[in-house]
Formats: C-alpha cells, sequence, structure tokens
C-alpha cells in the first residue's frame, strides 16, 4: 500500500476509534442510529448510508435512519431473510455488489420512488462480539454509492465491519437502555394503578400532579428574575421529577383502606348503628305512648277523647323531636366544619337517656360524640396521624429500589411533598433551606390537585381561582416558595389545557 493509502486508512481506524467512543455513550437510540450512518459514509467515503436493526421476535429489520432519504423518520419494516440487506442480516456474510442493478436480491422501488440511481453498494452484518459463531447479528450496515464512483472494495468492507461491530455493541447498550427505560416505566405506571385501586375517587391525581410538575419546570426555565432565573433541568432530572410525582403518594398502600377512603366523620357500619339506635328510641317512644292510651282507656271517663288527643300530640311532638335530634347528627357527621354551638349540642344529646330493657343508654356512645365533634374534616387525630404516615411509608418504599445515578433522588424529591417552609408541614417538619426546589414545585402542585379535582365524598371542587387564592394565603403565610407560586400562577391556564390535552 503507498504510503499516501496506508496514512488514510490509519486516519480512517483512528476515526473508528473516536467514533466508537462517542458512541459507547450515547443512549438514545434514533440518535445513535444517526450517528452511526453518518460514521459509516464518512469511513466507507459514501454517498450515501442506511442502517437496519434486527427485530428478532418479529422476524423483521427496521429503520428510522436512511441517510439523504426523504421521509424517513417514520419506521421501515421489512421481513428477515428478503433483499439484500435481509440477506446478510440471515447469513451474517457482508456483500459488496458493484453493480447493485445486475442482483435481483436488489429492490429498486426505494430508488423509483425517490429519483436516486444506485449503482455500487456494499453491505456488511453488524455483529455483537463474543458468541462462539463469531458474532450474532445485530443488525445491518450499507453503504450506497462510493464518492468517487469506483465499487467499494476490500479495505472499505473490512473498514466497514470494524466499525459495525462497534455500532452493534452501541445498539445493544441503547436497547438495553430503553429495556430498562420501559421497566421503570411499567413499573410506575403498576404502581398508580395500585395506589388508585385503594382510592378510586382520587384516580388520576398522581398523573396530573406529575404533568404540572413538569410543565412547572418548564415555565421556570423562561424566567429571568428572581431567585430561580436560568434555572435549566436536563432531561434525566424532568424524568426524576415526573417519577416521584408519579410516585408521591404511593405510601397509601400502607394505609387501612376504610381510613384511606373515610367519606364522613362515622365509617359507614357506625352510622348504620346509630341510625338503628334512633329507630329504636323512635319505637320505645310509640310503645311508652301506646301503652299511655291504653291506661287512658282502662280508666275511662267523659273527656277520654281529648285525652287521646292530647296524647296522639305528645307522641308527635316526641316523634318530631327525635327526627330533629338525628338529623341533626347526620349534619354533624358530614365532614363540614362544625358551627360553635354545635360541640354544646353534641353534648346535651349525647347525656340523652331512653329505656332499653335493661335500664337506660345514651342516645350517642362517648366515642360516637368524640367523632361527631370533629372540628373540620372526616378524621380524627390518630387517624389523620395515619393518613399522614403514607409520606414515610412512599419514602420507605421507594427508598428500597436500587434507582440508577440519574433518578437517586427520586424516593428525597417525594418525601418532602407535604412540608412547608416554615417547619410545620409533615412528617420531618423540615424548614426552607432543607426543602429542594424539585420538591416546592411538587407541593404546589399537589395542592392545586387536591383543591381543584373533581368532587370527593369528602369534599367539594374548589374552582381554580379560589384555589389560586388559597395558594396565595399559603405563600403569603410562609408555607409555600412565593417565587414559585407566581410562576405557577402565570402558567396554569396553559398548564391545565396541555394536562387535558
Amino acid at each position: 500500500m503507498d504510503p499516501a493509502g496506508l496514512a488514510r486508512r490509519c486516519e480512517k481506524l483512528s476515526s473508528i476509534l473516536e467514533i466508537a467512543r462517542a458512541l459507547a455513550v450515547e443512549r438514545d437510540l434514533d440518535r445513535l442510529l444517526g450517528m452511526i450512518v453518518e460514521a459509516a459514509a464518512r469511513v466507507a467515503e459514501a454517498d450515501r448510508c442506511s442502517i437496519f436493526v434486527l427485530d428478532r421476535d418479529r422476524g423483521e429489520l427496521w429503520t428510522r435512519v436512511a441517510q439523504g432519504l426523504p421521509g424517513t423518520a417514520q419506521e421501515i419494516r421489512a421481513p428477515l431473510g428478503t433483499g439484500v440487506v435481509g440477506h446478510v442480516a440471515s447469513t451474517g456474510q457482508a456483500l459488496n455488489l458493484p453493480d447493485a442493478y445486475a442482483d435481483p436480491r436488489f429492490h429498486r422501488a426505494i430508488d423509483q420512488a425517490t429519483g436516486y440511481r444506485t449503482k455500487s453498494l456494499l453491505t456488511v452484518p453488524m455483529k455483537r462480539a463474543g458468541s462462539a459463531d463469531g458474532g450474532e447479528v445485530v443488525g445491518v450496515l450499507q453503504a450506497l454509492n462510493r464518492r468517487d464512483g469506483r465499487p467499494f472494495n476490500g479495505e472499505d468492507q473490512g473498514l466497514l465491519e470494524g466499525l459495525g461491530g462497534q455500532a452493534a455493541a452501541a445498539i445493544d447498550n441503547a436497547l438495553l437502555h430503553q429495556e430498562i427505560q420501559r421497566l421503570f416505566e411499567g413499573f410506575v405506571r403498576a404502581s398508580v394503578v395500585a395506589i388508585e385501586s385503594r382510592d378510586p375517587t382520587t384516580a388520576g391525581h398522581s398523573e396530573r400532579v406529575a404533568k404540572l410538575t413538569v410543565g412547572l419546570a418548564g415555565r421556570l426555565e423562561r424566567v429571568e428574575s428572581g431567585p430561580w432565573a436560568g434555572r435549566v433541568f436536563t432531561a434525566d432530572e424532568l424524568q426524576e421529577l415526573r417519577y416521584a410525582a408519579l410516585l408521591h403518594d404511593f405510601g397509601k398502600v400502607g394505609v387501612r383502606e376504610h381510613v384511606l377512603v373515610k367519606a364522613n366523620k362515622l365509617y359507614p357500619h357506625e352510622r348504620a348503628v346509630l341510625e338503628q339506635r334512633f329507630a329504636l328510641i323512635r319505637r320505645t317512644a310509640e310503645l311508652a305512648s301506646a301503652r299511655r292510651l291504653l291506661a287512658l282507656q282502662e280508666a275511662g271517663g267523659a273527656d277520654l277523647a281529648a285525652r287521646r288527643r292530647e296524647e296522639e300530640a305528645r307522641l308527635c311532638a316526641d316523634l318530631a323531636r327525635i327526627d330533629e335530634l338525628l338529623a341533626f347528627v347526620q349534619g354533624c357527621d358530614r365532614p363540614n366544619v362544625l358551627a360553635g354551638d354545635g360541640f354544646e349540642r353534641l353534648a346535651q344529646i349525647a347525656a340523652l337517656r331512653y329505656p332499653d330493657g335493661a335500664g337506660e343508654a345514651p342516645y350517642l356512645t362517648s366515642d360516637e360524640a368524640a367523632r361527631l365533634s370533629i372540628p373540620r374534616g372526616s378524621l380524627s387525630d390518630e387517624e389523620r396521624r395515619e393518613i399522614e404516615s403514607h409520606v414515610t411509608h412512599t419514602f420507605r418504599f421507594l427508598s428500597q429500589i436500587p434507582w440508577t445515578r440519574a433518578l437517586r433522588r427520586v424516593p428525597d424529591i417525594a418525601h418532602g411533598h407535604h412540608e412547608k417552609l416554615d417547619g410545620s408541614g409533615y412528617p420531618r417538619r423540615l424548614l426552607s433551606p432543607a426543602i429542594g426546589l424539585e420538591t416546592r414545585m411538587m407541593t404546589i402542585a399537589d395542592m392545586y390537585d387536591a383543591l381543584t379535582a373533581s368532587d370527593r365524598p369528602y369534599k367539594k371542587a374548589v374552582p381554580r381561582e379560589e384555589a389560586l387564592d388559597i395558594l396565595a394565603f399559603e405563600a403569603k403565610a410562609g408555607h409555600l416558595d412565593a417565587d414559585l407560586f407566581r410562576v405557577f400562577a402565570d402558567a396554569v391556564p396553559a398548564l391545565v389545557l396541555e394536562e387535558i390535552a
């Protein structure tokens, strides 16, 4: 080989090594395939190149990259064993055609569709190193028309096969990365299904919070002033943020279901017992009235009819009073804010007694009176602590997962979504410096969606403007990040439209 040719070959070999280093770190499959095609054209001095990846499960070759051909972003698939690329993929042997049109395996349809004229054609397998048969085929590289007009030679073939080996390893890595991504995605989706199956009334909450949080991150990158100006999120950081938001409530699987879905202050079976008791009180009043009427009948007298009317009126008044007491108690059972005099009246009702055959029993048990006296919402202090424990359960669960380096902060981000900047949140009562930006963003999105989500058994949906007013009050009180809230408030109409889309 002449010195000039040797220098050119050395330069190409050096280029292949440089290309191999670049391919080894690329994990996006489409970008990787594009890089391989460009490198192949440079190494083989070809006018155009294309690449096909083998899908063994379907027995097909596919590509989304064909250099220089229009409309190739759409995936193209071809059966294994047909055409030039199918032959090379199935045999594992390179094919060098000085005149492509002279070989019946060459399909002229693409040339006819594009107006391109293929002359010389070099097609080599991309082989995975290490197998006993010399390497399992991962795909096929194809070079079209050497730039100097001559056919491709053995040197071109050797260099392209060398690049193919590097490309095969890079494609394996990218495909493995895709599989891991799909595995993570499937796991996260399954986890969200598990969360929502425990409490169907909150279905869609995790997905909406994730979209709002990631959307807020996108808006934050456009902010030109304030403490968060210039903050840019990488693709890995956005994925980390999205997974944390999707899984922020996973710990609810550790909360007892009847507490998780509790809509009123009394559980359904407790309310049923209470209503049966009031029905018994009603029947007891009717029985007492019947006994008094019987006594009147036995006593007789000229004014019997008048006394009967008096007793009937007394019974009507007693039953109306009992019904009114029951209606009041049922009203207290709803998760509304209890009026100031409601506590006193509940205590009065609890002090009432009725004969139960074994003495006297209270209208309300002490436990019922305590539950009905919950001032706001439907949960007792103990039940609220159990609900709040879902954050700790979330962290413990997520901490068991061997996250990749790019996703390692998912547990920490999710752990703080109920913390407040002044330390009044839970479960760790963190102060502002200990609460990261991603967690602050998720907290705002979580609160907004919890307020505006469709009606639930224990609350009504709040209109958007009212929800923003509540969040503004929280920000002013030092609970939420005021700078982030302003960005969110400005962006929320567009974010909601994006979430619906």
